[in-house]
């Protein structure tokens, strides 16, 4: 509302011919949030970013990242919406929980980039088929928005099956987490 007035006030000024000093120009604006169409988005997958897919019983960690593409500031602020759709018939799609941190606002400058994880609960291959989730896709949409990204799952193993528990071994943290 300030800058709206600001704006007003500073019009008035000018269309009457008075003079304005340069410390009444009027300040940028804030960054908006950073709509899909203004990032790319992918999988961590450098060394130190792998989940121990192997590792069964224990949870890892996946990591996402999203990069700024636009010409624009940007912001990021909450969870993104992740649906991981199985690679077995019987699978289905299953849509992350989130967990319980709280969101902090991230500011993307023109190629900056911020990543959130995902907490897996990997099981062992021998697992029965109707305890065991094999992830092939994972449709990622960024905080706020509608549109998604479609990642193809690089890591190989299963997750342990709990689509319908009320505190799974896997979900998903806030952007810049």
């Amino acid at each position: 509302m300030k800058t709206k007035l600001t704006t007003v006030a500073l019009a008035a000024i000018v269309a009457s011919g008075t003079a304005v000093p340069a410390s009444a120009a009027i300040a940028k604006a804030a960054p908006t949030r950073c709509h899909t169409t203004d990032l790319k988005a992918g999988f961590a997958t450098g060394d130190d970013a792998k989940p121990e897919m192997g590792r069964t019983g224990k949870q890892t960690q996946a990591f996402i990242w999203f990069t700024n593409k636009s010409d624009r500031t940007c912001t990021l602020s909450g969870f993104a919406g992740v649906d991981m759709v199985g690679a077995q018939r019987t699978d289905g799609t299953w849509s992350l929980v989130r967990s319980s941190k709280r969101p902090t606002k991230i500011t993307l400058r023109r190629g900056d980039t911020t990543d959130f994880s995902i907490n897996l609960l990997p099981v062992a291959r021998s697992t029965p088929q109707k305890e065991k989730f094999v992830p092939a896709m994972f449709l990622v949409t960024p905080p706020n928005e509608t549109k998604h990204f479609t990642l193809k799952w690089p890591f190989g193993g299963q997750i342990l099956k709990q689509d319908g528990a009320t505190h799974p071994g896997t979900y998903l943290n806030p952007v810049g987490q």
